[in-house]
């Protein structure tokens, strides 16, 4: 039988750090050179980390990246080594090295630049032109770069019908809700309408506000998924591929035959490796079976996809430890419980800070979670705090009546406690705001929206309750404190305060707000989704005067289609209205 071993390392780079990039891709060449594989593979920008953003735009940083290359190319023996790092030629490219015994036999560049999203490729890369194949042994595959293989008559397609057995895509491409079941079902068709198989290489890491998930994956040329990697981890897939089974299916593919003459014979180039598959001795077989299926949990996938970016963010800016304003309520408790299981329960700290407004509820259910989760918590009551404003202030307010500037006084003496903390023993502030509440602006500048890392920011308010329902029933006790779920949410800024008298209630504004913002509805269609004109009015004018305190806001996790910052650049000053 004609077969090729492939092995895909789905590893977690970091941007910037090419020692340690460089470290882990040669450890990783060592481990997968175990099981004697033909060709061994890395994701996208694998040297550089991605996105490497303006980074780009320093000519020492191109050049320590070549230099970085140079480093591996060195220690690439018999097996082939695919790449991914940023060539330089009269431009700059996204490019794929491909290597053989010391020596880069080819470079390719990634043709199809993303533009949209998160992406902004276009401001670093020049587009590329060619695309090769490569022959080994009488084995024929193609390399591209992640954009490449979106495009149903791209480099893909032409590589296959130029000979191309299997395809080998490397990726860094970022999580959001969906997008997993998305790519499955894209590189399916991709597969089965070009008779190859395509194995698609994703990097994992938290990135700022990104987080890439991994998840690569092997397609078979009929589109059946053969073998998956972990999500959310660092991870090896070492697979056999069945050459033979793609001959026969194009055996009986005769529009794959018209499809050849219309591309034309020698219009892309075939690079020869001078390679036998197989000659790195007997094959020792891969220990782990591959999985084929990922149950789909959406409440688990997000809340793994937030402990990796908050993981990753902590330690890759080099802190050790983080602290959180506890307040009792339930967005303070998950951004609690995924930092415990991001980076242990040791190395985080509760700041309870209560005011003349806290209820003894909060203090019970605050106390209540640190036990849970096995937490200190440093009570800084600011009672006497508030009332030194208060006086303060009194000449110059004289009679005015009390409203929302007494209540951002406590936000913000609270944000200026936490800010203390971390001054004093470098501990990093994790924000606790979610994306309904920024959205609409509830939330207070230099207040409760102060700090290094918002971890739920782009998490809605109902789908916070939903996880946390998932994360008690997961650990099989209550985590989060049961009252915590079940109380009415407030800020306990003023006597009685609930969200509600600012807010729709969350299960009808966390449809608006999807509409308006990942949807770009207009107000009209949003009113025939069944909402109210006065509601959806009032909503959609507190998301677009609230755009310059998002500007404001730290990064946090992107885990919906479409994120505050990189995602949705709205104009601060801006007069349009949509009704």
């Amino acid at each position: 039988m004609k077969t090729a071993r492939i092995a895909l390392c789905q590893i977690n780079p970091t941007v910037g750090d090419f020692s340690g990039n460089v470290k882990k891709i040669i450890k990783f060449i060592e481990d997968a050179g175990k099981y004697n594989p033909d060709i061994i593979a890395f994701p996208e920008l694998a040297i550089t980390g991605y996105p490497p953003e303006d980074l780009l735009l320093k000519p020492q940083f191109i050049d320590d990246n070549l230099n970085a290359l140079m480093e591996i190319q060195e220690k690439v023996d018999d097996f082939v080594v695919i790449v991914g790092f940023v060539d330089k030629k009269d431009d700059i490219y996204n490019a794929a090295a491909i290597i053989h015994k010391k020596e880069i036999v080819d470079i390719y560049h990634k043709v199809h630049l993303p533009n949209y999203g998160v992406f902004d490729e276009y401001r670093y890369f020049q587009a590329g032109t060619r695309y090769p194949v490569y022959q080994m042994d009488g084995v024929i595959f193609g390399v591209n770069i992640c954009e490449d293989i979106w495009y149903p008559e791209g480099p893909s397609t032409i590589q296959a019908l130029s000979g191309a057995e299997f395809i080998i895509n490397i990726n860094a491409s970022p999580y959001h809700i969906g997008k997993t079941c998305f790519r499955e079902k894209m590189l399916s068709t991709r597969a089965s309408d070009s008779s190859v198989i395509v194995a698609y290489l994703n990097t994992i890491g938290g990135q700022d506000e990104l987080v890439f998930d991994g998840r690569s994956f092997v397609v078979d040329h009929d589109g059946e998924i053969i073998a998956a990697g972990e999500q959310f981890k660092e991870d090896m897939i070492v697979i056999d591929l069945n050459l033979d089974a793609v001959f026969m299916k194009r055996l009986h593919d005769p529009r794959r035959r018209q499809q050849v003459i219309a591309l034309g014979k020698g219009m892309v180039e075939r690079i020869t490796i001078d390679r036998k598959i197989g000659s790195t001795g007997a094959r020792k077989s891969f220990p782990r079976l591959c999985t084929t299926a990922l149950p789909y949990h959406l409440e688990e996938e997000v809340y793994n996809a937030l402990i990796l970016g908050t993981r990753d963010y902590v330690y890759k800016n080099g802190f050790k430890k983080v602290c959180i304003g506890l307040s009792g309520g339930i967005d303070s408790s998950l951004v609690a419980a995924i930092a415990v299981d991001a980076i242990g329960k040791d190395n985080v700290t509760g700041v309870f800070m209560p005011s003349p407004y806290t209820s003894n509820e909060s203090r019970e259910d605050t106390y209540g979670l640190a036990r849970n989760l096995g937490i200190n918590v440093i009570e800084v009551p600011i009672n006497n705090i508030f009332e030194s404003y208060l006086n303060t202030l009194r000449p110059e307010f004289k009679d005015m009546p009390v409203n929302t500037t007494e209540e951002n006084i406590q936000a913000r003496i609270r944000g200026n406690i936490l800010m203390a903390f971390s001054n004093k023993f470098g501990w990093l502030v994790l924000t606790t705001g979610n994306k309904s509440e920024m959205s609409v602006g509830y939330a207070t500048l230099y207040g409760d929206m102060a700090g290094g890392f918002a971890v739920i920011k782009d998490v809605p308010k109902t789908l916070v309750y939903k996880i946390c329902n998932w994360k008690n029933q997961k650990e099989g006790r209550s985590i989060i404190p049961e009252r915590v779920l079940l109380k009415e949410p407030s800020a306990e800024l003023k006597p009685g305060q609930k969200d509600t008298d600012t807010l729709p209630p969350y299960e009808i504004l966390d449809p608006i707000l999807k509409a308006y913002i990942e949807e770009d509805r207009s107000f009209d269609e949003i009113v025939n989704l069944g909402c109210e004109e006065e509601c959806a009015r009032k909503v959609i004018k507190m998301v677009d005067t609230s755009e310059y305190k998002r500007r404001q806001s730290p990064p946090g996790i992107k885990i919906t289609p479409r994120a505050f910052g990189r995602d949705r650049r709205f104009p601060i000053t801006n007069r349009y209205r949509s009704w």
